[in-house]
């Protein structure tokens, strides 16, 4: 990475987890609690479907790929306009987008979207940058926001094929560690009635749960409205919700410790989960 496009001095953490879990979802929300904080925040959607962000701004926003495309790659004729939109809350938005299928690096996008950023100071008045990272490819192209963030954070559900991935990222974490600053920083349960296989994985790896999202169908609503949850029609489960993310905000803020968790073998795991 190179020194000159560090992010400076925001809370930067990196979200990822099984693809269809929920983490775009769970950045918006999360970006919105942020800012009812009254925290400036970025949000960073890393999919080619550059849909991380359309809860917060209604629309599928042009890409940074696009933004570039469209002036040759002469990135200094690009007004902030071009590739950051205003989302709900006040959540500053930023689609990074893909290469074309099967070509390029997704490394490359993350890195652009970064240097862009930096040369138009948008950086120096942010206090929280959350990258909502593609599926659980971790391969050193979606891996490159790791090298960005102080904290990753995992989404996963309570099943064996989410906590398989979940593994597979713990390994990715640990291996970037070693040459940059970020660590793991805890597990958000997503879509899931109970917790009892993530917090036996947890305990076995040393790893902690943050927050826990049930499989309601006031989110799956939410999708549809093309809204956050902090903008549908109240209800008891609802308002739970919400305070939900609230507390997770407020801890991830006040920060949590970086785990020192260890990967179970493939096959290991493949033993270990499902068993009571």
């Amino acid at each position: 990475m190179d020194p000159n496009v560090r992010i400076g001095t925001a809370k930067v953490f990196a979200i990822y987890g099984k693809g269809g879990i929920g983490k775009s979802t769970t950045s918006s929300n999360l970006s919105v609690a942020f800012s009812r904080l009254g925290k400036r925040v970025l949000q960073i959607g890393c999919d080619p479907k550059h849909d991380s962000t359309f809860t917060l701004t209604k629309r599928l926003a042009p890409t940074v790929i696009d933004a570039l495309e469209s002036v040759d790659f002469h990135s200094e004729e690009l007004r902030v306009e071009d590739f950051v939109a205003e989302g709900y809350g006040g959540v500053m938005c930023v689609e990074a987008g893909g290469p074309p299928a099967g070509t390029g690096c997704g490394g490359y996008v993350v890195g652009q979207t970064v240097k862009l950023l930096k040369e138009h100071h948008l950086l120096d008045d942010t206090d929280v940058v959350i990258f909502d990272v593609l599926g659980d490819v971790v391969c050193g192209g979606f891996a490159a926001p790791l090298q960005h963030a102080d904290r990753g954070l995992i989404v996963t559900a309570n099943d064996f094929d989410s906590i398989f991935a979940m593994n597979r990222i713990v390994a990715a974490i640990h291996s970037k560690s070693k040459n940059y600053n970020v660590r793991i920083g805890g597990v958000i349960a997503n879509r899931s009635a109970g917790t009892d296989q993530i917090d036996r994985f947890n305990e076995a790896v040393g790893l902690q749960r943050l927050a826990h999202f049930p499989d309601l169908d006031v989110v799956r609503r939410s999708r549809l409205k093309k809204s956050t949850l902090f903008e549908m029609e109240s209800t008891p489960e609802l308002e739970a919700v919400k305070a939900e993310y609230m507390q997770l905000a407020a801890r991830l803020w006040a920060g949590v410790d970086q785990l020192d968790a260890k990967p179970m073998k493939d096959r290991d795991l493949f033993e270990f989960l499902g068993f009571d």
